[in-house]
C-alpha cells in the first residue's frame, strides 16, 4: 500500500519539484514539507489552497494526499470476532467528505462518527485480538490528529479532545495487555493532558485506573493501590470508572493481604454496580455491568484465598462460554478458569484444578500482560509435583510463543 509520504512526495515529483523548490513555491521551509510527508504534522488550512495549486489538484485530491495511511490487518485466527479492517481508505473519504460539507472544517457529524466508531471498538474489546484491535485505534487516533490544526468551534474542539483522549486510552489498554510499556505509558500520558484541556475528570480517572492495573501485573502492589485511589477521587460519582477503580483497590488489596478491605471494597463494588444504569453495549470496556462484577470477584476472593471464589468463577464461565469451544471464548472466561484453577488448588480438588488452568492456557485468550496468572497455576502445580506438572508447562511454553496478535485474555 502506498503511504502518505509516498502519495504526497510522489505528486510533487510529479510536479516537477524537490523539496526545496516545493517550499519555496508554498511559502515554507523545507523542513515543513519533510514534517508533511513524513506523517508528523499536517499543513494549516490557510496553506491549502497554494498547496493545491502547486501540486495542480483538487481540494479533494490534496485531502487523499494527506489522509492518513491505512493499515493492512492481519487475518484473525479462527474464533475471533473480526474487527473488519478496511483494505481502503473508504472510511476515512467518508469522514472527509462529511467534514467539507459542514459549517466548519470538523462538523458535527465527523464527530458523531467518530465517537460511534470509538464505541463500536471499545465493544470489540473483549473478544478481539489486541494487536488487531490495536491497528485500528492507531488509524482513528491518527484521523483525530490529523484534524487538530482545523477550523472549528470552541464546543467541538472540546468533542474533538474528548474523543481523542478516549483513543488514546484504548490503545493505552491494548499496549499493556501486549506488555508494551514504554507506549502505554505514553498514551496514558496524551490521554490525561487531552481529558485535563477538556475539563473530562472521566477519561482523566480512567487513566490512574489504567495505571494501577499496569503496576498491578508488574507486581508494584502498594502503587496500584495508590493509584486506583487517585482515580476513584477523580471519578464522577456512581460512574462506571468509579466502580471500576473500587474494584482495582479490592484487587489490589488482596495481593497485599489486606483481607478486612479487601472485603470491603468486593462489597461496595455489588452495592454500586447494582444500582448501574446502562447505557452503551454490556461489553463495552468502559461500561461497568454485572458480568465485570462477578469476574472481579471472583479474581479477588481467588487472591485472598477465599473458596466462594470457585462459586463466581464458574458462573462467568456458564454465563460467557459459548458452548464448550474454548477458542471462541471472550477474555473473561479464561480468566475466570485461572481463578477456578487456583480456588482448587487451595481446596486440594488437583485433577479439576490442572484441567482448568489447561483450558484457560490453551485457549489462547491470556495476553501477555496477563501470562503471569498463568505461570503462578503452572507454579503452583509443579511445587506439589503432580503428573500434570510437564504438560501444563509445556502448554505454558507454547502461549508465550503465541504472536501478539493471537492471544486474549
Amino acid at each position: 500500500m502506498t503511504s502518505r509520504r509516498q502519495r504526497f512526495a510522489e505528486r510533487r515529483k510529479a510536479c516537477g519539484f524537490n523539496q526545496e523548490e516545493f517550499a519555496e513555491a508554498v511559502g515554507v521551509d523545507r523542513s515543513t514539507v519533510q514534517r508533511w510527508e513524513n506523517g508528523k504534522t499536517g499543513p494549516q488550512p490557510w496553506q491549502r489552497p497554494k498547496i493545491a495549486k502547486a501540486l495542480e489538484v483538487t481540494a479533494n485530491e490534496l485531502e487523499s494526499l494527506l489522509v492518513p495511511d491505512a493499515y493492512l490487518l492481519p487475518q484473525p485466527p479462527s474464533g475471533w470476532i473480526s474487527v473488519a479492517p478496511p483494505t481502503t481508505d473508504d472510511e476515512f473519504d467518508a469522514f472527509e467528505l462529511t467534514r467539507r460539507v459542514s459549517a466548519s472544517d470538523v462538523g458535527k457529524e465527523t464527530l458523531s462518527r467518530l465517537e460511534n466508531a470509538f464505541d463500536e471498538l471499545a465493544m470489540k474489546y473483549p473478544v478481539s485480538p489486541p494487536q488487531e484491535l490495536l491497528e485500528r485505534v492507531r488509524k482513528h487516533s491518527a484521523y483525530v490528529a490529523h484534524l487538530m490544526d482545523a477550523r472549528m468551534t470552541l464546543a467541538e474542539q472540546r468533542r474533538l479532545y474528548v474523543v481523542g483522549g478516549w483513543f488514546q486510552l484504548l490503545a493505552a489498554t491494548l499496549h499493556i495487555d501486549l506488555n508494551q510499556e514504554h507506549a502505554s505509558t505514553a498514551r496514558l500520558q496524551t490521554a490525561a493532558t487531552l481529558a485535563q484541556h477538556a475539563e473530562h475528570r472521566e477519561i482523566e480517572a480512567w487513566c490512574y485506573e489504567t495505571d494501577a492495573w499496569r503496576v498491578l501485573t508488574d507486581g508494584d502492589y502498594g502503587r496500584a493501590l495508590e493509584l486506583s485511589q487517585v482515580a476513584q477521587q477523580l471519578a464522577p460519582v456512581g460512574s462506571s470508572v468509579e466502580i471500576q477503580a473500587t474494584a482495582q483497590e479490592g484487587r489490589a488489596r488482596a495481593r497485599l493481604g489486606y483481607s478486612t478491605e479487601t472485603y470491603a471494597a468486593i462489597d461496595k463494588v455489588q452495592r454500586m454496580s447494582a444500582a448501574m444504569v446502562l447505557r452503551k453495549g454490556t461489553e463495552h470496556h468502559y461500561q461497568y455491568d454485572p458480568g465485570k462484577s462477578l469476574a472481579y470477584t471472583a479474581t479477588t476472593l481467588a487472591w485472598i484465598g477465599d473458596t466462594a471464589a470457585e462459586t463466581y468463577a464458574r458462573e462467568v464461565i456458564a454465563r460467557l462460554a459459548p458452548a464448550d469451544d474454548i477458542h471462541k471464548w471472550p477474555r473473561r472466561v479464561a480468566s475466570a478458569n485461572i481463578d477456578l484453577a487456583l480456588t482448587l488448588l487451595s481446596g486440594d480438588r488437583l485433577d479439576e484444578a490442572c484441567n482448568a488452568a489447561q483450558r484457560a492456557i490453551l485457549s489462547g485468550r491470556v495476553v501477555p500482560s496477563n501470562h503471569w496468572r498463568a505461570l503462578e497455576v503452572v507454579k503452583a502445580v509443579e511445587a506439589r509435583q503432580l503428573p500434570e506438572a510437564s504438560d501444563l508447562r509445556e502448554a505454558y511454553q507454547g502461549l508465550k510463543a503465541l504472536p501478539s496478535g493471537d492471544q486474549g485474555a
